[in-house]
């Protein structure tokens, strides 16, 4: 059984010997390898999942017990209302589980207010017709994203295989991402920023550190070079929390450079000067850990020299390895 197919499917599981004693939503995660847990979390809240004996109430939480059946139904995929339109994109790698895209600045990600098409959805809708109702029928095959006006990587999965590996990885932070970005004014070695992120109280569009209800967010930098203008910081991502990188920077008092929302702006920066720089995972289907790179755009090597900063052999920036004791 898959998450997406054209057609209606239905099976029955029952719980074997050694198989009693988990919660439901564990033991047909098991049975359905390609589904995630909170795609089976939701066939279970639609009713799509029938016990084979009496109960009352079907929970994901309950516990299954040897002996038990219960058939599942998993109804024909639903298609993408997003429309097609083909423009130009910049793909760095394709196969038949995932395309990695180098997102140029200005770019939406998907449609939502104000931007009802024109996205990189629209576009790889138009690309790759298959990626309709992987991962969700809104957001077909989109693992992460990144901010409008960010530019560089993008990992989006082209089959439930691929979005389920991806989606794993990124939990349990084993899809790596690193940042380039300029701030204001002079940083110096490495740093981390620990600092929960929430909603902001009263601007709603807007994120801000909330330390009594923000969930755990965790930024590394480290400076490349430095003036009293502005740095260049290579950054990583241990979470993946909406404009982690910008909320962070603000907090500790160094916005990214044309960051209107967060306190950035400066006549130097056309634009928030972050760029998505490498990105690396395990492919989903062959197990080899896949890294890429993307060079920063013109802006952000414009920037760099209108404040003084000398050209980076952007290959030679790599993010130091622990060393072994």
């Amino acid at each position: 059984m898959e998450p997406s197919s054209p057609s209606p499917q239905s099976a029955l599981f029952s719980v074997l010997a050694g198989q009693g004693g988990k919660r439901l939503d564990v033991f047909l995660s098991t049975q359905l390898p390609s589904f995630s847990r909170s795609q089976v979390q939701s066939l279970i809240k639609e009713g799509r999942v029938v016990p084979q004996f009496p109960v009352k109430v079907v929970k994901a939480s309950m516990t299954v017990l040897e002996g038990q059946a219960f058939q599942v139904t998993v109804p024909a995929s639903q298609k993408t209302d997003i429309p097609a339109q083909a423009f130009a994109l910049d793909i760095v790698f394709e196969d038949d589980d995932l395309l990695v895209i180098n997102k140029p600045a200005g770019l939406v990600v998907h449609p939502g207010a104000g931007n009802p098409d024109h996205t990189l959805i629209n576009a790889l809708v138009a690309h790759c017709p298959d990626l309709a109702g992987v991962g969700g029928v809104q957001r077909p095959g989109l693992v992460h994203r990144i901010d409008k006006d960010t530019s560089g990587l993008l990992a989006v999965a082209k089959s439930d295989l691929a979005y389920k590996s991806l989606v794993k990885q990124l939990r349990y932070r084993k899809l790596s991402r690193e940042y380039l970005g300029i701030a204001r004014g002079r940083m110096e070695g490495f740093g981390r920023v620990d600092a929960p992120i929430g909603r902001h109280v009263i601007a709603r569009k807007k994120m801000a550190v909330r330390a009594e209800s923000g969930k755990a967010a965790v930024t590394h930098f480290r400076t490349l070079a430095s003036n009293e203008k502005a740095s260049l910081l290579h950054l990583k991502l241990e979470t993946g929390r909406t404009h982690q990188i910008r909320v962070h920077l603000q907090y500790i008092h160094h916005p990214i450079l044309g960051d209107e929302v967060y306190g950035g702006t400066d006549e130097a920066a056309p634009r928030q000067m972050l760029h998505a720089f490498r990105l690396s995972f395990q492919h989903p289907r062959t197990g080899t850990v896949e890294g890429f790179f993307a060079v920063p755009p013109r802006d952000f090597e414009e920037c760099l020299s209108s404040l003084g900063f000398q050209r980076v052999p952007w290959k030679e920036v790599e993010w130091p390895q622990p060393k072994k004791s």
